[in-house]
């Protein structure tokens, strides 16, 4: 196999040692070089010219890029990338700028610049903040990659107890980011309601603000397109209002949706009663 090809089945960085043990000879690999197909990154290593420069950054630093650096190569949700590079070392060697964490593996890495996807969840769940952590494992769990189980048994011990707590959080059909976002505000959430007159929504907060997600391919199809505004209409001649995102706006700004959610239960909290109050009712579901 041509060291290229080498080089962009392992994710596109290498060890020039491993590129020679994956049956490249010396020949070869220098051929590589000088035709431009393969880039010398420095002594030892090599990449190939477009190699990703998050698993270039791993390279130089002999390290896996795992937690948050690692999302975006499992597509993984995420509420904002990371400030900084977060690098799986073992090797002792240290890294300026960079978060480091050493919890050993628990899988065998993909390559050798990216930690496996179970690791980079454990690392998330110990290093970041809880909702940042728990919609990176959310994701990862309702599409079917990861049980909850399977990272208890390495949460161990009194350092791991709010990680242990962000999964407990973890439930099955909490299929996106925007309910996760919701539950962890403390905001009531019910999903998948059926109103009459309107329909099953998407979501019902507080009882009265109806949210629906869009998708580009689906909702803006054009006979959707005035269901949905059909919908909308009904709703808010009951006096339910609508909130409606698209899933761009769910995954990367999340906070403006949050907040435009919260604005408008604010301005409904005093004509509406919580759903658990015992003066609520609903009547028209």
């Amino acid at each position: 196999m041509e060291p290229a090809e080498i080089l962009k089945s392992s994710g596109g960085v290498l060890l020039r040692r491993d590129v020679a043990a994956a049956g490249a000879t010396e020949t070869d690999i220098n051929r590589a070089i000088r035709t431009g197909s393969v880039v010398r990154l420095e002594r030892g290593l090599l990449a190939v010219p477009d190699a990703d420069m998050e698993l270039v950054g791993a390279g130089r630093a002999r390290s896996l890029l795992t937690c948050a650096s690692a999302a975006p190569h499992y597509v993984l949700w995420q509420l904002q990338p990371a400030a900084r590079p977060h690098y799986w070392q073992n090797n002792g060697r240290g890294t300026v700028r960079c978060i480091s964490h050493r919890l050993p593996l628990t899988q065998r890495p993909p390559h050798r610049t990216l930690a496996a996807l179970p690791d980079v969840l454990l690392h998330a769940l110990l290093c970041l903040p809880e909702l940042e952590s728990l919609v990176m494992v959310e994701c990862a769990y309702n599409r079917g990659d990861i049980e909850p189980s399977s990272l208890l048994q390495h949460l161990k011990g009194n350092r791991s107890g709010k990680a242990r707590n962000v999964v407990s959080k973890v439930e099955r059909g909490a299929d996106s980011l925007l309910e996760t976002l919701f539950r962890d505000a403390g905001i009531h959430t019910e999903t998948q309601v059926w109103i009459s007159g309107v329909g099953r929504v998407d979501f019902l907060l507080e009882g009265f603000l109806i949210v629906e997600i869009d998708g580009l391919a689906f909702h803006l199809e054009s006979r959707q397109f005035k269901k949905d505004r059909r919908r909308d209409n009904a709703a808010i001649r009951q006096g339910l209002p609508v909130l409606r995102f698209f899933y761009d706006d769910v995954v990367y700004a999340s906070e403006s949706v949050l907040a435009q959610v919260r604005e408008v239960l604010a301005r409904g909290s005093l004509r509406w009663p919580h759903p658990n109050q015992p003066s609520f009712r609903r009547d028209w579901v």
